[in-house]
């Protein structure tokens, strides 16, 4: 087998002649063309490579084998691939040498997934750089002294006075700056309530105590680290109208998604809403409300947070996690009076804080308004990526039917009964991240929500998002 290809200087600078011979096939052939190219200085750090598509359309070969083969050389240090630019020449002045060669296995080698369509993850790439930086410029230049110092464990006042403000005019929340602790996110806020498991069991500490009622669809994560903290958790059943409240008994607290449950869809019913708050009354216990995407919704009027209904009754927990970034590791709680000074000893005097200086930086953010601007117009991005997939769905797949997108990041697509654990199979060899909804289910709960796939919808890049659509239409079983 000889080919070659003599790429266009449009496509990456420069004239190039691949010569595609030798034993091994075509992927093997191209791997060594490329390799020999960058080793000789023809192909110069940096140089652009063209996409998938076009190399294997001059080729003649399949876009996968151009895939593995700009993989294999990732692995080995000969090329990088960032999301957004592209495939380049390393920036070194030689390769590494000693890089581990393994079998591409998955087509996904190169950098995670290649369409990432799991829930929960918001567009990296849509992070407000420039306005971010901005806020974190002014929060630096007007830090006092003493901020960098020990600190507060409940947080920088600032920030805790700016969502007091912003809570309330958003979402409802009845509070005050002494009420609420700046944490890690949602996990580092149940681990301060029910305490840390240990090597040698569960944890002896935390604020709460089980049994805690649970909906029956939910993240695994959540149960296992409150599993690990000795806490027994108790399924409520689900409808169209959210979390079965009347099933509750003699927990001491229940933990709901009220704006939007996760991950099924839909808010929690207004009578319902009233029957946990009297429950909470009448048996002298909490609701942990997590209020985890109640600012993106769609096609309904806002739905305000549970909290509001009695603030001595509701712990409300939030985060920036889905409307900026999970990587800043920055949520709240906003804390019923008598629960404070506990959560405060829990979190103790030398926690693991949040970072000071994002903590101040997101203050300085949502004060000057930038933060409503941008979940303004991820508000929109997301509903119209969420429209695109029902439109690509309604026109490849019209016997799918689609579930739970009048609000939040992701979409349930409801499967025919026996077909969702092939599908989930399926997806992961086309190189797609996506989640089945049995592995939301408690154990101690029945299958009542069916069989589907739960797809987040944020997580590509705008560029990336079509074709992440078409490679999901292509595994759905048939009518």
């Amino acid at each position: 087998m000889t080919e070659s290809w003599v790429n266009s200087a449009e496509r990456i600078g420069a004239d190039l002649h691949l010569e595609l011979s030798g034993p091994g096939g075509r992927r093997a052939a191209l791997t060594r063309a490329l390799r020999e190219a960058v080793r000789s200085g023809r192909l110069a750090p940096g140089t652009r490579l063209p996409p998938y598509r076009s190399l294997a359309a001059d080729l003649g070969v399949a876009r996968n084998t151009v895939a593995d083969a700009y993989a294999e050389l990732v692995a080995e240090g000969w090329l990088t691939a960032r999301q957004g630019s592209g495939t380049r020449v390393a920036e070194r002045s030689e390769p590494l040498r000693h890089a581990v060669r393994t079998p591409v296995k998955a087509p996904s080698r190169a950098g995670g997934p290649r369409h990432d369509l799991r829930q929960g993850t918001p567009d990296a790439s849509a992070f407000p750089r420039a306005a971010w930086a901005a806020s974190y410029r002014r929060a630096l230049q007007a830090a006092p002294n003493e901020a960098f110092g020990p600190g507060d464990p409940a947080g920088r006042r600032e920030l805790r006075e700016t969502l007091t403000e912003y809570l309330a005019r958003a979402r409802g929340v009845r509070t005050e700056p002494d009420r609420i602790v700046i944490c890690s996110g949602f996990a580092h806020a149940l681990r301060l309530l029910f305490g840390r498991g240990t090597p040698d069991g569960p944890a002896a500490g935390g604020v709460l105590r089980g049994p805690l009622g649970v909906e029956a669809y939910g993240l695994g994560f959540h149960r296992d680290l409150l599993a690990a903290a000795g806490v027994r958790t108790v399924p409520l059943p689900l409808d169209e109208h959210g979390a079965r409240v009347d099933a509750l008994g003699r927990e001491r607290a229940v933990l709901l998604t009220p704006a939007h449950q996760f991950p099924t869809g839909g808010p929690l019913h207004p009578e319902r809403r009233a029957a946990v708050i009297d429950w909470a009354r009448a048996r002298g216990a909490v609701v942990l409300e997590d209020d985890y995407d109640g600012e993106f919704r769609y096609d309904r009027r806002p739905v305000g947070a549970l909290q509001g209904l009695d603030p001595e009754r509701v712990i409300h927990l939030g985060s920036v996690s889905k409307s900026l970034s999970p990587a800043l590791r920055l949520g709240w709680m906003v804390l019923p009076q008598r629960y404070v000074g506990p959560v405060l000893a829990a979190k103790g005097d030398r926690e693991g804080w949040a970072s000071v200086l994002d903590q101040l930086a997101l203050a300085d953010f949502v004060a000057c308004g930038s933060y409503d601007r941008h979940v303004r117009r991820m508000r929109q991005r997301y509903r119209r990526r969420r429209d695109r997939l029902v439109a690509a769905l309604a026109a490849q797949a019209p016997h799918i039917e689609v579930t739970g997108i009048a609000a939040g990041l992701h979409a349930v697509l409801r499967l025919p009964p026996g077909t969702e654990r092939s599908t989930v199979k399926a997806a992961a060899w086309q190189g797609i991240a996506l989640d089945g909804l049995a592995g939301f289910r408690h154990p101690e709960s029945p299958a009542v929500a069916g069989e589907g796939l739960v797809v987040g919808y944020a997580a590509p890049a705008e560029h990336a998002y079509g074709a992440a659509l078409e490679a999901l239409c292509g595994v759905l079983p048939p009518e």
